[in-house]
Protein backbone atom coordinates (compact mmCIF):
# COMPACT_ATOMS: atom_id res chain seq x y z
CA UNK A 1 0.00 0.00 0.00
CA UNK A 2 1.38 3.41 -0.96
CA UNK A 3 1.35 5.84 1.94
CA UNK A 4 0.78 9.14 0.16
CA UNK A 5 -0.42 10.69 -3.07
CA UNK A 6 3.05 11.91 -4.07
CA UNK A 7 4.52 8.41 -3.95
CA UNK A 8 1.52 7.05 -5.80
CA UNK A 9 1.80 9.67 -8.53
CA UNK A 10 5.51 8.93 -8.93
CA UNK A 11 4.86 5.24 -9.47
CA UNK A 12 2.01 5.96 -11.86
CA UNK A 13 4.42 7.91 -14.05
CA UNK A 14 7.05 5.15 -13.93
CA UNK A 15 7.18 2.57 -16.74
CA UNK A 16 8.11 -0.12 -14.24
CA UNK A 17 5.58 -2.74 -13.29
CA UNK A 18 4.09 -2.07 -9.79
CA UNK A 19 5.14 -4.41 -7.00
CA UNK A 20 2.83 -7.25 -6.02
CA UNK A 21 0.94 -6.90 -2.75
CA UNK A 22 0.87 -9.45 0.01
CA UNK A 23 2.93 -12.06 -1.84
CA UNK A 24 -0.09 -13.10 -3.95
CA UNK A 25 0.27 -14.35 -7.50
CA UNK A 26 -0.56 -11.76 -10.13
CA UNK A 27 -2.86 -12.78 -12.97
CA UNK A 28 -1.04 -13.31 -16.27
CA UNK A 29 -1.09 -10.23 -18.46
CA UNK A 30 -3.05 -8.13 -15.95
CA UNK A 31 -1.99 -4.51 -15.60
CA UNK A 32 -3.22 -1.70 -13.44
CA UNK A 33 -6.22 0.16 -14.86
CA UNK A 34 -5.89 3.77 -15.93
CA UNK A 35 -8.37 5.02 -13.33
CA UNK A 36 -7.77 7.37 -10.40
CA UNK A 37 -8.66 7.55 -6.71
CA UNK A 38 -11.53 9.86 -7.63
CA UNK A 39 -12.87 7.33 -10.14
CA UNK A 40 -12.56 4.47 -7.64
CA UNK A 41 -14.46 6.41 -4.97
CA UNK A 42 -17.09 7.67 -7.41
CA UNK A 43 -17.84 4.16 -8.65
CA UNK A 44 -17.89 2.90 -5.06
CA UNK A 45 -20.58 5.46 -4.17
CA UNK A 46 -22.61 4.45 -7.24
CA UNK A 47 -22.31 0.78 -6.29
CA UNK A 48 -23.33 1.53 -2.70
CA UNK A 49 -26.37 3.45 -3.90
CA UNK A 50 -27.41 0.54 -6.10
CA UNK A 51 -26.63 -2.46 -3.90
CA UNK A 52 -25.91 -1.19 -0.38
CA UNK A 53 -22.86 -1.89 1.74
CA UNK A 54 -23.13 -5.66 1.24
CA UNK A 55 -22.94 -5.15 -2.52
CA UNK A 56 -19.70 -3.21 -2.36
CA UNK A 57 -16.98 -5.76 -2.93
CA UNK A 58 -13.62 -5.17 -4.52
CA UNK A 59 -14.50 -7.73 -7.17
CA UNK A 60 -17.74 -5.90 -8.08
CA UNK A 61 -15.94 -2.55 -8.04
CA UNK A 62 -13.12 -3.85 -10.21
CA UNK A 63 -15.68 -5.14 -12.71
CA UNK A 64 -17.27 -1.68 -12.95
CA UNK A 65 -13.88 -0.08 -13.42
CA UNK A 66 -12.79 -2.63 -16.00
CA UNK A 67 -9.67 -3.59 -14.08
CA UNK A 68 -8.29 -6.18 -11.70
CA UNK A 69 -9.05 -6.35 -7.99
CA UNK A 70 -5.39 -5.85 -7.09
CA UNK A 71 -5.23 -2.44 -8.74
CA UNK A 72 -7.80 -1.00 -6.32
CA UNK A 73 -5.26 -1.48 -3.52
CA UNK A 74 -3.16 1.20 -5.16
CA UNK A 75 -5.73 3.68 -3.87
CA UNK A 76 -7.32 2.24 -0.72
CA UNK A 77 -6.03 -0.14 1.91
CA UNK A 78 -9.30 -1.87 2.82
CA UNK A 79 -13.07 -1.81 2.43
CA UNK A 80 -13.31 0.35 5.56
CA UNK A 81 -10.91 2.83 4.00
CA UNK A 82 -12.99 2.85 0.81
CA UNK A 83 -16.25 3.37 2.73
CA UNK A 84 -14.73 6.24 4.66
CA UNK A 85 -13.63 7.93 1.45
CA UNK A 86 -17.03 7.26 -0.14
CA UNK A 87 -18.76 8.93 2.80
CA UNK A 88 -16.46 11.92 2.49
CA UNK A 89 -17.19 12.17 -1.22
CA UNK A 90 -20.92 12.43 -0.52
CA UNK A 91 -20.26 15.15 2.05
CA UNK A 92 -18.25 17.04 -0.55
CA UNK A 93 -21.45 17.27 -2.60
CA UNK A 94 -23.28 18.63 0.46
CA UNK A 95 -20.66 21.34 0.86
CA UNK A 96 -21.04 22.33 -2.79
CA UNK A 97 -24.82 22.53 -2.51
CA UNK A 98 -24.59 24.78 0.55
CA UNK A 99 -21.63 26.93 -0.48
CA UNK A 100 -23.89 30.00 -0.54
CA UNK A 101 -24.52 29.81 3.21
CA UNK A 102 -22.57 31.68 5.88
CA UNK A 103 -23.54 35.31 5.63
CA UNK A 104 -27.30 35.25 6.20
CA UNK A 105 -28.93 37.29 8.94
CA UNK A 106 -30.27 34.25 10.81
CA UNK A 107 -27.57 31.69 11.69
CA UNK A 108 -30.15 29.19 12.94
CA UNK A 109 -32.00 29.28 9.63
CA UNK A 110 -28.71 28.64 7.83
CA UNK A 111 -27.88 25.85 10.26
CA UNK A 112 -31.24 24.31 9.41
CA UNK A 113 -30.48 24.45 5.68
CA UNK A 114 -27.13 22.74 6.27
CA UNK A 115 -28.78 20.00 8.34
CA UNK A 116 -31.50 19.41 5.73
CA UNK A 117 -28.92 19.15 2.93
CA UNK A 118 -26.94 16.66 5.01
CA UNK A 119 -30.08 14.63 5.69
CA UNK A 120 -31.13 14.56 2.03
CA UNK A 121 -27.70 13.25 1.06
CA UNK A 122 -27.72 10.51 3.70
CA UNK A 123 -31.38 9.46 4.00
CA UNK A 124 -30.99 6.53 1.60
CA UNK A 125 -27.40 5.77 2.54
CA UNK A 126 -27.45 3.97 5.92
CA UNK A 127 -23.77 3.09 5.48
CA UNK A 128 -22.73 6.74 5.54
CA UNK A 129 -23.49 7.43 9.19
CA UNK A 130 -21.27 4.58 10.33
CA UNK A 131 -18.30 6.00 8.42
CA UNK A 132 -18.84 9.71 9.09
CA UNK A 133 -15.65 11.26 10.50
CA UNK A 134 -14.01 7.96 11.35
CA UNK A 135 -10.66 9.16 10.00
CA UNK A 136 -10.07 12.89 10.07
CA UNK A 137 -6.90 12.40 8.04
CA UNK A 138 -8.86 11.44 4.94
CA UNK A 139 -12.34 12.85 5.62
CA UNK A 140 -11.65 16.53 5.11
CA UNK A 141 -15.18 17.20 3.85
CA UNK A 142 -16.66 15.74 7.04
CA UNK A 143 -14.48 18.06 9.07
CA UNK A 144 -15.46 21.00 6.88
CA UNK A 145 -19.18 20.27 7.32
CA UNK A 146 -18.75 19.99 11.08
CA UNK A 147 -16.83 23.26 11.12
CA UNK A 148 -19.36 25.08 8.94
CA UNK A 149 -22.17 24.11 11.30
CA UNK A 150 -20.02 25.27 14.18
CA UNK A 151 -19.39 28.63 12.54
CA UNK A 152 -23.13 29.27 12.39
CA UNK A 153 -23.46 28.41 16.08
CA UNK A 154 -20.51 30.69 16.90
CA UNK A 155 -22.68 33.60 15.83
CA UNK A 156 -25.01 32.91 18.76
CA UNK A 157 -24.46 34.08 22.34
CA UNK A 158 -23.48 30.70 23.73
CA UNK A 159 -20.55 29.25 25.62
CA UNK A 160 -18.08 26.99 23.81
CA UNK A 161 -19.59 23.97 25.58
CA UNK A 162 -23.12 24.96 24.54
CA UNK A 163 -21.95 25.43 20.96
CA UNK A 164 -20.24 22.04 20.97
CA UNK A 165 -23.36 20.37 22.39
CA UNK A 166 -25.59 22.08 19.82
CA UNK A 167 -23.61 20.94 16.78
CA UNK A 168 -23.16 17.43 18.20
CA UNK A 169 -26.90 17.09 18.86
CA UNK A 170 -27.86 18.23 15.37
CA UNK A 171 -25.36 15.92 13.64
CA UNK A 172 -26.42 12.99 15.82
CA UNK A 173 -30.07 13.64 14.99
CA UNK A 174 -29.42 13.81 11.24
CA UNK A 175 -27.27 10.67 11.16
CA UNK A 176 -29.66 8.74 13.42
CA UNK A 177 -32.81 9.58 11.48
CA UNK A 178 -31.09 8.98 8.14
CA UNK A 179 -29.89 5.56 9.29
CA UNK A 180 -33.41 4.66 10.45
CA UNK A 181 -34.96 5.81 7.17
CA UNK A 182 -32.38 3.88 5.20
CA UNK A 183 -33.15 0.48 6.69
CA UNK A 184 -34.11 -2.25 4.26
CA UNK A 185 -37.89 -2.71 3.97
CA UNK A 186 -39.41 -5.99 5.14
CA UNK A 187 -38.70 -8.94 2.80
CA UNK A 188 -42.27 -9.09 1.50
CA UNK A 189 -42.13 -5.41 0.51
CA UNK A 190 -38.62 -5.69 -0.93
CA UNK A 191 -39.52 -8.58 -3.23
CA UNK A 192 -42.84 -7.04 -4.29
CA UNK A 193 -45.18 -9.55 -2.68
CA UNK A 194 -46.79 -6.77 -0.62
CA UNK A 195 -47.30 -3.15 -1.63
CA UNK A 196 -45.70 -0.63 0.76
CA UNK A 197 -49.00 1.13 1.46
CA UNK A 198 -50.67 -2.21 2.16
CA UNK A 199 -47.86 -3.12 4.54
CA UNK A 200 -48.19 0.17 6.42
CA UNK A 201 -51.97 -0.30 6.63
CA UNK A 202 -51.54 -3.79 8.07
CA UNK A 203 -49.08 -2.42 10.63
CA UNK A 204 -51.60 0.24 11.62
CA UNK A 205 -54.33 -2.38 11.95
CA UNK A 206 -52.04 -4.49 14.11
CA UNK A 207 -51.60 -1.52 16.45
CA UNK A 208 -55.35 -1.01 16.60
CA UNK A 209 -55.81 -4.64 17.61
CA UNK A 210 -53.72 -4.08 20.73
CA UNK A 211 -55.26 -3.30 24.09
CA UNK A 212 -55.87 0.50 24.08
CA UNK A 213 -55.49 0.61 27.84
CA UNK A 214 -52.02 -0.91 27.62
CA UNK A 215 -50.93 1.16 24.60
CA UNK A 216 -52.94 4.41 24.68
CA UNK A 217 -50.41 6.51 22.80
CA UNK A 218 -49.94 3.99 19.99
CA UNK A 219 -53.71 3.90 19.51
CA UNK A 220 -53.81 7.69 19.54
CA UNK A 221 -51.28 8.08 16.69
CA UNK A 222 -52.07 4.90 14.72
CA UNK A 223 -53.31 6.81 11.67
CA UNK A 224 -50.08 8.82 11.50
CA UNK A 225 -48.13 5.70 10.58
CA UNK A 226 -49.96 5.59 7.27
CA UNK A 227 -50.28 9.33 6.67
CA UNK A 228 -46.95 10.90 7.61
CA UNK A 229 -44.17 11.93 5.24
CA UNK A 230 -40.66 10.95 6.38
CA UNK A 231 -39.08 14.18 5.17
CA UNK A 232 -41.67 16.34 6.89
CA UNK A 233 -41.27 14.36 10.09
CA UNK A 234 -37.51 14.85 9.97
CA UNK A 235 -37.92 18.61 9.56
CA UNK A 236 -40.43 18.74 12.43
CA UNK A 237 -37.94 17.08 14.76
CA UNK A 238 -35.13 19.31 13.53
CA UNK A 239 -37.25 22.38 14.21
CA UNK A 240 -37.82 21.18 17.77
CA UNK A 241 -34.04 20.97 18.25
CA UNK A 242 -33.41 24.35 16.66
CA UNK A 243 -36.26 25.94 18.60
CA UNK A 244 -34.54 24.90 21.81
CA UNK A 245 -31.25 26.28 20.50
CA UNK A 246 -32.90 29.59 19.62
CA UNK A 247 -34.42 29.82 23.08
CA UNK A 248 -31.09 29.04 24.71
CA UNK A 249 -29.33 31.68 22.62
CA UNK A 250 -32.03 34.23 23.40
CA UNK A 251 -31.73 33.69 27.13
Amino acid sequence: MLDDDASRASLEASPQKPPRRGGGRASAGRTRGSHSLEAVVSEAVALLDEAGEAGLTFRALASRLGTGVGSIYWYVSSKDDLLGRAADSVLGDVLERTAHLGEGEDPIAELRELAVAFYEATANRPWLGAYFLRDTGTQVNGLALYDRMGREVMRLHLTPRQQFDAVSAILAYVVGVAADRGQDPPPEVRDGRVDRDAYVASFRNEIRSMDPNAFPFLHHIADEFAAHDDGEQFRAGLDLLLGGLRQQAGS
